[in-house]
């Protein structure tokens, strides 16, 4: 494996004396190239922008605003995303983004929700240890015939704007440990004055199965050199590492205070020869978890621009070996990590193979952006969207180990699983429980089962429909609307993709929110005629979201 050296670059010193020579030449009066304004000038004049459309943005003195990302196109429009909170509580639903010219002037808004935000009280009647019962019993419903371990449940105070009109409610989340000592969660929202339940999800956000590299040969790495040995840590990519968590578990008490949390001991080497490819070598899972972060880093990096997972270069760290035979992989925001079991080796290997890592990795992406609710159309969307980004990183690595495809797991499975992958894209009905189609159920289904909507759009907007074979598998994909669609492309599809993700889509964005946000997306890219903009119509329109 190779080890890359790397230098940082400069920034430009600029004195006063200079100043409105510069300023001239950065904000010409006649059209000439302008330099992009910074992140801190979008978010100065974002600032100004709210301040002026206070009224039209339903922002009042009881509200207050936090900047959650910022995206700068290359003509210098600007995108600020914001957090809202009403009475220093947080207002679900209540995310927006402001919309700005090159030159900081008000071009409109994408907001989450567009109703009054005004509570006649924020002193709950239902109490926070009912609503802790609640959910708590709410998680016992889900893992029926199962003693759970270590329950507990912390309820927090927030404003529910996600279903119809704002209430007061309380945001619980439970965790606990199965009979095996593997984590389970679910995060329930309760109505704070009558004790209704409003929703309730799954708090781990993951890939709903159970790594020289178990699954893409022999890969490159960057590591660290410490003293005579290497580190599995990676300082081209902001630090990112992977650690092995010694096939232990996290205990978190009242929800998100985790009191233990299974180590994360970064892998070390003598002679930067990593793993052997077998499972025997507990390294060779971690080769894969490190390789596919990497590859996942180059792809938004490369292809989008952005700079790590939150946008602003620092990396995240992987666990491997997690649990008891745990057959699944997550992403958790509160460790900003991602976490991978061995699977029970019957029907599920271990899950580090690069679509699952970059599924994973993906879930961090919209975490800082969108920040998809993990409930409802708005979940499906969010499973989706780490389908379409880590069969994206697959196929832009080129591992001729392991091509792409619209398969996802399919390297993970094994005999006992009884299908050849987890999802597949091109027909997500296969797995006998995703939708092909939307219908009026859809926000009723498991998320990872709604997202085939988004999936089966995804596959047909890249690469159309009918059969075909892609990189050795077969690929069968019909429309809902018996229509003949063509596609546009992998890469158009990624571009389209995130431009909706980080500059239109909210919290609260269904399926026919995903195709005005894509529409929009394609619109700014290739222009409102374009074939492109024409072919995501299309293809929402054959998975029935007209």
């Amino acid at each position: 494996m190779s080890r890359i050296r790397h230098a940082r670059a400069s920034r430009l010193a600029v004195t006063a004396a200079t100043a409105a020579l510069l300023a001239a030449a950065l904000f010409p009066t006649t059209a000439g190239a302008a330099e992009r304004p910074t992140r801190d000038q979008a978010v100065e004049n974002a600032a100004v922008a709210l301040a002026q459309q206070a009224g039209a943005l339903g922002l009042t003195a009881a509200q207050g605003t936090r900047v959650r990302d910022v995206i700068v196109d290359q003509d210098g429009t600007q995108h600020v995303r914001y957090d809202r909170t009403y009475q220093q509580l947080p207002v679900l639903g209540g995310d927006f983004v402001v919309h700005l010219a090159p030159d900081g002037s008000y071009r409109g808004a994408s907001r989450a929700t567009r109703g009054t935000l005004s509570l006649p009280s924020v002193t709950p009647l239902l109490s926070a240890p009912k609503a802790a019962d609640h959910a708590a019993n709410s998680l016992r419903a889900t893992r029926l015939g199962e003693a759970l371990k270590r329950l507990t449940a912390k309820p927090e105070l927030v404003v529910d704007a996600l279903h119809g009109t704002p209430k007061l409610a309380w945001r619980t989340n439970a965790v606990a440990l199965d009979g095996r000592g593997n984590p389970v969660a679910r995060t329930v929202l309760t109505d704070a004055r009558s004790g209704a339940q409003i929703d309730a999800w799954d708090t781990l956000e993951s890939a709903s199965g159970e790594g020289r590299s178990l699954y893409g040969g022999t890969v490159p790495l960057e590591t660290t050199a410490t003293g005579s040995s290497y580190q599995l840590t990676d300082p081209t990519r902001g630090g990112t590492y992977t650690g092995d968590a010694a096939n232990r578990s996290d205990l978190c008490l009242l929800g998100t205070i985790c009191v233990v949390r299974a180590p994360s001991t970064v892998f070390t080497d003598a002679d930067n020869q990593w793993g052997d490819g077998t499972t025997t070598d507990r390294v060779s899972a971690a080769v894969d978890a490190q390789y596919g972060t990497d590859t996942t880093w180059d792809y938004f990096h490369d292809v989008h621009g952005r700079n790590g997972i939150a946008g602003d270069g620092k990396g995240s760290y992987n666990r491997v070996h997690y649990g008891t035979r745990y057959a699944n992989a997550f992403w958790d925001d509160t460790c900003f990590c991602m976490t991978y079991g061995d699977g029970d080796g019957t029907n599920m290997g271990p899950l580090v193979s690069l679509d699952i890592t970059g599924h994973e990795m993906a879930h961090g992406v919209t975490s800082k952006t969108a920040a998809l609710t993990y409930s409802g159309e708005s979940g499906g969307l969010n499973e989706s969207t780490s389908d379409i980004f880590g069969t994206l990183v697959e196929f832009h690595a080129g591992n001729g180990s392991d091509k792409g495809d619209w398969l996802i797991g399919e390297k993970v499975v094994r005999e006992g699983f009884g299908r050849e992958a987890l999802r597949h894209m091109d027909r997500p009905s296969r797995d006998g429980l995703s939708a092909d189609c939307w219908t009026a159920t859809a926000g009723s289904l498991d998320v990872h089962y709604s997202s085939g909507i988004g999936n089966h759009f995804a596959y047909l907007l890249a690469e159309g429909s009918g059969a075909k074979a892609i990189n050795g598998a077969a690929h069968d994909s019909d429309t809902c609307d018996g229509s003949t669609v063509k596609g546009v492309g992998r890469a158009k599809l990624g571009a389209i993709w995130y431009r909706a993700l980080t500059v239109y889509m909210t919290s609260s964005t269904d399926y026919a929110g995903a195709r005005t946000a894509t529409l929009k997306a394609a619109g700014d890219l290739y222009g409102a005629d374009s074939a492109e903009y024409a072919a995501v119509g299309a293809a929402w329109s054959a998975v029935n979201v007209g």
